[in-house]
């Protein structure tokens, strides 16, 4: 007998007994025996037999698979957002089938298309920037019974739970923190505001200003891009006006880079000229020449947290019983030497 290409029949045969026996004992039902399923498990390895399981997924409705899609995967929030969800489900068995969308909406739809046809047992998803029409999602709810979980960047569309950050008090907290330093005329990277998780964050802004008596100045707040040279010509922008801010919060750290990269060329000291902090945490925040402040958005809990609701979904299907849950965690502020004033 070769190693090539064994079935239950070939250790049915070798063991002489019933290919029921062989295939109860390798999914080791309790009516079979211990000793006779050691006798079938070692026997399956020395003809190194491999189970199929397509056919094993067909029978049980679960592949054990699940689609995770992401617009990039080459950040540290969404790499760890991954791997929290990685983390939560390994112990459970399941696998995941990593997907980037590059922000483009129908990228997003061939994606969700492919998991489908895939038959994996839920999806993770991060929205595109380009996604305002949320039909193709809505039709996944209405025609199949896989589980859609939205982290991060979500829409609000009802059967869909959802796991977020307080985005909004992120932006105030920020904010805030900046006036605690005595600047007064402060700035705001917004982000792409076709995104809610930068709306949120600039309303944030909105209001710590408020709170504070300090006035909302629509110049102060321009639209930017979550890349470093979206930062630089922001303040290109910013220095061709007559009045300059004394303080920069971004909704993105990438920008907030490219803002002190700037400022330096400039020779405009921070913070004592102007102070800057971002938005996620990215590990080089604290590895810059002058490490930078930041909101971090606890991706590796993020990530624990959308496996925790996916497990709890499976668990309230098999009851009959389907929970819509909405979990929102709370920002951290990392405060380091670009926003802080001696």
């Amino acid at each position: 007998m070769t190693k090539k290409n064994a079935t239950i029949y070939d250790i049915s045969k070798k063991l002489n007994v019933s290919v029921a026996t062989v295939s109860r004992a390798l999914n080791n039902h309790p009516r079979i025996s211990q000793a006779t399923k050691e006798l079938v498990v070692k026997t399956a390895k020395e003809m190194n037999y491999k189970q199929n399981n397509l056919a094993k997924a067909l029978k049980s409705g679960e592949t054990k698979n699940v689609g995770i899609i992401v617009p990039f995967i080459n950040t540290n929030f969404f790499s760890s957002v991954i791997r929290g969800i990685e983390e939560e489900l390994s112990p459970f068995g399941y696998h995941v089938i990593i997907c980037q969308s590059h922000e483009d909406v129908n990228i997003e739809k061939k994606h969700l298309n492919t998991l489908l046809n895939a038959q994996v047992d839920g999806i993770f998803m991060s929205v595109s920037r380009t996604t305002v029409d949320t039909e193709h999602i809505e039709h996944i709810l209405n025609t199949s019974r896989t589980p859609i979980i939205f982290f991060d960047r979500k829409k609000d569309i009802p059967g869909i739970s959802t796991v977020t950050i307080d985005d909004y008090r992120g932006g105030y907290e920020a904010t805030e923190h900046l006036i605690s330093e005595g600047y007064k005329n402060i700035c705001h990277f917004a982000g792409d505001l076709n995104l809610e998780i930068y709306q949120n964050r600039l309303n944030g802004y909105k209001q710590a200003l408020i709170d504070h008596n300090l006035a909302v100045k629509e110049e102060n707040i321009i639209s930017t891009g979550s890349s470093i040279d979206a930062g630089i010509e922001a303040i290109k922008t910013l220095w061709k006006r007559k009045s300059i801010p004394d303080a920069i919060f971004s909704a993105s750290d990438f920008a907030a880079l490219g803002a002190c990269q700037e400022l330096k060329k400039r020779k405009i000291k921070i913070p004592q000229e102007v102070a800057v902090i971002g938005f996620s945490n990215e590990p080089f925040t604290q590895f810059m020449e002058l490490p930078m402040s930041s909101m971090d958005q606890t991706p590796l809990i993020m990530g624990n947290k959308a496996g925790q609701v996916f497990i709890d979904h499976i668990k309230d299907n098999s009851s009959g019983v389907s929970i819509e849950k909405k979990v929102v965690l709370a920002p951290k502020i990392c405060i380091r030497k670009s926003s802080k004033r001696e």
